[in-house]
């Protein structure tokens, strides 16, 4: 059947005559589903202002806790129940998700990473003779004459032999002592190149130091040949060493050969090494291009 407009607008007129007089004739149900919604309201308020309360709360104590800790540099201000200015959220996880590591693939194998190397080696360690001779001069030992006065001196010093980390090359101008906190740090340098190779798949190899310790007759000696040299190295305190960045020790057992890798390949990857030692403000790195070393000194 066609439903016109006319019996349209009649039928909307009956139905609305009917609730009106249902309502007038039963006001308690207008009056209970009122009060319901005001009841569900409340309710709603209630929920929202004990959840706001209990963050301000745990908002305020946790501002008490970093005032009392002596940490001045957000000041934040109690105002009633609202804080002025809200903590930093913390960062993010970084863990990896369940099964995932980073440093083995999903059958096992190792997950090897790129090598980025440095943006310039000029660039990256440019660490003068003047910057790294206040550290020497702070942490080394007073420089001594000759050898024969190093050897009555080694208290203050230890010996720095080949290890598996490291390879001292055949030293003319130095003898192989450091101080103890110049000695942790190449060894530290060693084994973050062996992990840093392991990583990226690169054969094992070590690095080379092909200077040490040195007396003021070697500083002399050297300044005749070496336009590097200056009186007052840095070398002279213990400090120091330089690491050849164009030669490597490669490690192979007996009857194996390994495969062949390139200098600059090892030398980009040294870089990465040197330059995280550096930003952890563990050294003052200066590349030597005449020499073919980096020049490094403790901090």
């Amino acid at each position: 059947m066609r439903i016109t407009k006319k019996r349209y607008l009649q039928s909307f007129l009956i139905v609305t005559v009917v609730l009106a007089i249902v309502r007038l004739l039963f006001p308690s149900i207008a009056n209970n589903r009122t009060a319901q919604t005001a009841v569900r309201q409340r309710e709603a308020a209630d929920s929202v202002g004990m959840r706001s309360d209990t963050a301000h709360a745990g908002q305020a104590v946790a501002v008490a806790q970093a005032g009392e800790a002596g940490n001045d540099t957000d000041k934040v201000v109690l105002e009633g129940t609202y804080l002025s200015k809200l903590a930093p959220s913390p960062l993010p996880s970084l863990r990896y998700p369940a099964g995932v590591s980073p440093f083995f693939k999903s059958d096992g194998s190792l997950r090897h990473t790129p090598i980025y190397s440095v943006p310039g080696y000029q660039r990256t360690f440019e660490d003068q003779q003047d910057v790294q001779l206040v550290s020497a001069s702070k942490w080394g030992i007073q420089p001594v004459q000759n050898r024969d006065e190093a050897a009555r001196r080694k208290s203050g010093l230890v010996f720095v032999g080949s290890n598996p980390y490291v390879y001292i090359d055949k030293l003319h101008s130095s003898i192989p002592y450091l101080v103890p906190r110049a000695s942790i740090l190449l060894q530290d340098i060693g084994r973050s190149y062996f992990d840093s190779l392991t990583m990226k798949g690169i054969p094992l190899h070590k690095i080379i130091v092909t200077s040490v310790l040195r007396s003021k007759d070697d500083v002399e000696r050297l300044r005749g040949h070496n336009g590097n040299a200056t009186q007052n190295s840095c070398h002279l305190y213990g400090t120091t060493f330089d690491v050849c960045y164009n030669r490597y020790k490669t490690v192979e057992p007996p009857g194996e050969q390994r495969r062949v890798v390139r200098n600059d390949t090892l030398k980009y990857i040294l870089a990465e090494v040197l330059r995280d030692m550096r930003e952890e403000k563990r050294c003052y790195v200066k590349y030597e291009v005449n020499q073919g070393c980096f020049h490094i000194t403790v901090r």
